[in-house]
């Protein structure tokens, strides 16, 4: 990544701005109420809920997941991609395994200025052999970790199983705030979970100005709980008037963000925002995101409860395994046409 080859750079109207707008407002939640071995307050649902509607994104403090532990996910996934080359690509991902190493992805088919380090929560995974809709076939999928390395798996696994907790704790006060039971968006839909996680590392970029670590795009899962570093990176993009936002850094704090599947469920009262990556030319960045993925088995579809005769269904139902096998092809290779988006299932 030494030089800025023409298959990263962005076009014209998708290239960062010089000077970008710093975000004071996206909301940072406060967690400690749920301490309480009591309801969660109404207070808090509240501000939940407002958080979905208005932002789609949000950061939450006092989340009890031990500072101890992100350092130690933080400082394997430096010393990680910190390796030559020819370490990392012995556990380099392929078209027939999404998991280990990988340099090359692509966005909306431009190449992230990034390397990434992807593992499944469940190990091994169950999915579907290929994207093609009559193929019934399912393959087992095994997470590739570096050899003669247990720290890094043991720190990356550690980590991910407070991800978990977290996320089940944040699906409840959604589910709440959207009137439902607070299991509502647990039960039935994670037994085998598909649900993975990435590490990201975007090394500095001579060129910042034209390309970008992420390039725009929404997640395609339940919900998104982001670890980042103390380098900006992450910008949202605002609802209101569409400007990109950057998320100042907070150490404390995960940043939060519901996926299509949420806006799928909450047919359209929850919106999955676009989102995006800047690089600058002096700094590395490190991000971790965790993607809360259901069943490859599970049906995507508006919550029954949800619809009525004045707001009727605004999707149609699609299977997650077949989704994501499609969505996955287009992380490899430079497609045609845009890759999948729920947009295509709009009713």
């Amino acid at each position: 990544m030494g030089e800025v080859d023409p298959s990263f750079i962005q076009p014209l109207e998708h290239r960062p701005k010089p000077y970008p707008i710093e975000a004071d407002n996206i909301p940072v939640i406060d967690l400690s109420p749920l301490k309480a071995p009591l309801p969660p307050p109404p207070d808090l649902v509240a501000e939940i809920g407002g958080a979905c509607r208005k932002w789609g994104f949000f950061q939450v403090i006092n989340h009890g997941v031990p500072s101890k532990l992100r350092e130690s996910i933080e400082s394997a996934s430096r010393e990680f991609f910190a390796l030559p080359q020819e370490e990392k690509l012995k556990v380099g991902r392929d078209k027939g395994n999404p998991f280990g190493y990988y340099d090359s992805e692509h966005t909306k088919n431009v190449r992230d200025w990034k390397q990434v380090f992807d593992f499944a929560v469940v190990d091994p995974i169950v999915f579907p052999s290929s994207h093609e809709p009559d193929d019934v076939h399912l393959i087992e999928l095994c997470n590739k970790w570096p050899p003669n390395r247990p720290q890094f798996r043991e720190a990356c696994e550690e980590h991910t199983g407070e991800m978990e907790k977290l996320a089940f704790k944040l699906l409840e006060l959604i589910a709440l705030s959207l009137g439902l039971p607070k299991d509502r968006l647990i039960n039935g839909f994670f037994e085998n979970q598909t649900s993975r996680v990435r590490l990201n590392y975007y090394p500095p970029c001579p060129a910042p100005h034209l390309a970008l670590g992420v390039g725009r795009h929404k997640d395609t899962g339940v919900l998104t709980i982001l670890a980042q570093d103390d380098v900006a990176g992450l910008e949202v993009k605002r609802k209101t008037d569409g400007e990109w936002i950057l998320v100042k850094p907070n150490p404390d704090a995960y940043i939060v963000n519901v996926g299509d599947i949420i806006q799928v469920w909450s047919n359209d009262k929850y919106e999955s925002v676009e989102h995006r990556a800047v690089v600058n030319s002096e700094k590395e960045r490190l991000s971790i995101p965790y993607f809360l993925y259901p069943s490859h088995y599970t049906w995507i579809e508006p919550l029954e409860e949800l619809i009525n005769v004045e707001n009727t269904a605004k999707f149609k139902a699609y299977n997650w395994g077949k989704f994501r096998a499609t969505r996955n092809r287009g992380n490899f290779d430079k497609l045609d046409v845009e890759n999948i988006q729920i947009s295509h299932f709009r009713i």
